[in-house]
Parts: structure tokens; C-alpha cells; sequence
């Protein structure tokens, strides 16, 4: 998994890279949490996000008048395992780090999670200065339980310009007329689009795509609710049928199933000038730099968002991906008002958005936009910027919204519906029962 990537909810083996053994920082070590006179703030271990998460937590408590703030962070697996037994017992943390959505949902199900929705009101000033699709992200049921601490990585259309020339290719801004550049990049001899098919969270973004622009984001989120018919929904049968017609038209090449992306495969393709478009989070960009930096100098990487679907209900500014990443208080919390103080100055503090600006995070931060312009790569930046704030609807990535569970066989089913062992009826039925 790619280090620019927020850290994912992974649902099958085969999309992960798991982050070795629990690891801590901070003088509370891995069993510190709740109770005393500090509040303690869990998140993921990150190298690139480590040094910044110290250095808010050393400027609030030189600061603060409530209170002390000490970090823990741990491995990706450690971490979800650890704050499953620690939520709701006399170990939980004041703040625990999430990935908003289905996966807050079940500690807000639970009640161990308090409503921020108050603390927005007395504090309108911190509502408006996120980003409202982002801040989206972690609201349930009308009620907002986290606040969103580092970037944004929606998933974005990539192409090769020079390749997309070749063919006679225009970037396509809807669904037909990216049918019909499938069909003319076949006949120039190239792959259409690229796709890591050896692991299906990079086949799900076209799934989340579709149905969205079929159906528009409640489909989804009946779904997820599991309310009003679910997978048996007709909007997801006519999405998967789009998308079915997509790969028997030859879409994705008849080798998609060998590739992958951990080992920059798909983006390799793209880059080497094999394929004409490749759907990937934002932190493709990042990839591109680290292996094809000519490809990206040459100025012919290019980026947009996901074609309409004419006569679908979804909203064309629409995006799936991750949205971001939030800090939630619990409910049990002996730390309320240190943790609340650190939600209300820390996350939109200067030094804080300019050190994730410095890391290469597009934070969801309103009125940054110039700043993201005069980064090196200002042109990347102030697209996944403006994408998000325009954005109607910012949906998270279905495999960490759902349960683990469900996310496990819904994946399963998607890599044998992209086989072809399954018809776009098929998954439907599989996932509905």
C-alpha cells in the first residue's frame, strides 16, 4: 500500500500491506488511555504524519488551560483490534482517530461517541472552516460525530495526453463518449484503461462511480443502512450491467487480472504510454513523481473527474474515495473539555494545515486555495482542492463505509463479476441474500 494513501479500512487480504506489530509514542505507551489529568488522543502510525500530530500536541500544551494532550499511535491492524476491546472500558482514549462513515457508525450505534454537533453550534466559526463535503464524512442520522485532522485523496480519472492524441481521443466528460474512447484507443492498439485487477478495491472505484452516477449517493447509503431493498435496489443492477458492457467491450484489456498496484503496475502502464486512462485516488500523482518523474515533467499525466452518465440522478461533482480521516471524542471520556479544547484549536490551527500542506496533504480547509497554488505541485493540488469543495456529495470508499464483513464478500463477488464469472445479475443476487 502506497505511503501517501490514507490508510484504509482493508477488507480482503489481498489489498492489504499490514503495518507489522502494534507500536506506540508518547509516554502513556500503547495501554495508556482515559482517566488522569492528560487527554489521550489515539491515531495510525504514519511516518509522514507522526511528526506533525507531536508537534500539535506539543503547541497545545504549551497553551492550554485545561489541560494536557499525549499521543498513541499504533499499526493499522493492532490499532482497529485494540480500540474495539478499549472503546467503552476504563482504557479507551479521550479522542480515537477513524475513517468516518460505516466505520464510526458502529461506536455511534453503540453510544460510546458524543455528538459534536453542539460544540459546531457554539462554534460556528469551526463548522465553516472546513470544507462541508468533507465535514460530511463523519455525520450520521443529522448529527456530526468527528472533526476531519489531515487530508483529502478522492479518486480521480488520470489519462496519458500523448497517448489519448495518438488515438484521437478527447478527455471524456461523459459515460458514452468514454465508450467510444475505449473503442478508439483498441483501434490505435492500446489498453483503454489500466487497471491493478489482482486487487478489487482498485475495481470498486468503478463500481462506486457508476452506481453514484446512476443512482445517486442514497443507493449507496440504503445499502449501508441496509433500508429500502439494499443490493436489490434496480439502480445497482443497472449500474452493474454499465459496467459490464465497459469490460466485455475490452475496457480494461484482457490482462487486468495479473496486475497490480502496490508494485506501480497499473500506474506503470500509464505512464509508459501502454494505456490512455487510469481511475486511482489522488495519490497517484505522488506515485507517478516517485516512479515516472519524466512521465509527469513531460506534462502529458492528466487528471478529471468521472464522466456524467446522462439521465442518471447522480450530481456529475460527486466523488468517492477517502474522504478523510477524523478525531472523535467518546462518551465516557475524563477528559472531555481538554479534548474538546484541543478539537476546537488544534485542526485548523496555521502551523498544523501548513506542516499537512508541506507533507503533501490537500487539507479540507476552506480559504487555502492560493496556498495549494504556490506549492510545487499547485497545479494536482488545487484540482483535488476544488473537486472537493465543489463537490455535491463526497462518498467514502465502500469498502471501509461498510463492515468488515460485508465489505469482504462484496469485494469477492466484484473480482468474479470483473472475471466474468459472474453477471452483473449474479453479484447482485450474491450480495442480496
Amino acid at each position: 500500500m502506497n505511503s501517501r494513501r490514507l490508510t484504509r479500512v482493508a477488507a480482503s487480504a489481498t489489498s492489504l500491506v499490514l503495518i507489522g506489530s502494534m507500536a506506540a509514542c508518547g509516554s502513556s505507551g500503547p495501554g495508556g488511555g482515559g482517566g488522569g489529568d492528560t487527554a489521550q488522543i489515539w491515531a495510525l502510525q504514519d511516518s509522514a504524519l507522526q511528526p506533525i500530530l507531536e508537534g500539535s500536541m506539543e503547541r497545545f500544551n504549551e497553551q492550554s488551560e485545561t489541560g494536557d494532550a499525549e499521543l498513541t499511535t499504533f499499526g493499522n491492524d493492532p490499532y482497529k483490534q485494540r480500540l474495539r476491546i478499549a472503546i467503552g472500558s476504563p482504557d479507551a482514549p479521550d479522542l480515537f482517530f477513524n475513517w468516518g462513515g460505516g466505520n464510526l457508525k458502529e461506536y455511534v450505534d453503540a453510544g460510546e461517541v458524543d455528538d459534536l454537533t453542539p460544540l459546531l453550534d457554539e462554534n460556528p466559526e469551526l463548522r465553516d472552516a472546513f470544507l462541508p463535503s468533507v465535514l460530511a464524512g463523519a455525520e450520521l442520522d443529522g448529527k456530526n460525530y468527528g472533526l476531519p485532522m489531515r487530508g483529502m485523496q478522492p479518486v480521480i480519472l488520470y489519462y496519458n495526453q500523448a497517448v489519448l492524441d495518438e488515438a484521437g481521443v478527447s478527455v471524456p466528460t461523459t459515460w458514452d463518449e468514454l465508450l467510444t474512447a475505449v473503442d478508439q484507443l483498441k483501434a490505435a492498439g492500446k489498453t483503454p484503461i489500466a487497471l491493478a485487477g489482482n486487487q478489487p478495491w482498485t475495481e470498486l472505484m468503478w463500481a462506486e462511480y457508476v452506481l453514484d452516477r446512476v443512482g445517486g449517493p442514497q443507493v449507496f447509503q440504503n445499502i449501508r443502512d441496509d433500508a429500502e431493498g439494499g443490493w436489490s435496489q434496480p439502480e445497482v443492477l443497472e449500474a452493474m450491467t454499465m459496467l459490464q458492457e465497459l469490460i466485455q467491450r475490452g475496457g480494461f484489456g484482457t490482462d487486468f487480472a495479473s496486475v497490480g498496484y502496490d508494485v506501480g503496475g497499473a500506474s506503470t502502464i500509464l505512464a509508459q504510454g501502454d494505456a490512455g486512462f487510469h481511475l486511482m485516488g489522488s495519490w497517484e500523482y505522488t506515485n507517478q513523481l516517485g516512479q515516472s518523474p519524466d512521465f509527469v515533467n513531460s506534462g502529458d499525466l492528466g487528471w478529471t473527474v468521472f464522466p456524467a452518465i446522462e439521465g442518471g440522478e447522480g450530481d456529475p461533482s460527486n466523488l468517492v474515495g477517502n474522504v478523510s480521516n477524523f478525531y472523535s471524542l467518546t462518551s465516557d471520556s475524563n477528559n472531555k473539555e481538554t479534548a474538546q479544547e484541543y478539537l476546537e484549536t488544534q485542526l485548523t490551527n496555521e502551523e498544523y494545515i501548513n506542516d499537512l500542506i508541506e507533507a503533501g496533504d490537500v487539507p479540507p480547509i476552506e480559504g487555502i486555495r492560493d496556498q495549494l497554488a504556490a506549492t510545487e505541485n499547485g497545479d494536482h493540488a488545487t484540482f483535488v482542492y476544488d473537486a472537493a469543495r465543489d463537490a455535491n456529495n463526497f462518498q467514502l470508499s465502500w469498502d471501509q463505509d461498510l463492515t468488515s464483513d460485508e465489505a469482504t464478500e462484496m469485494l469477492e463477488q466484484l473480482s468474479q463479476f470483473f472475471l466474468g464469472e459472474v453477471d452483473a445479475q449474479g453479484f447482485v443476487d450474491a450480495l442480496a441474500d
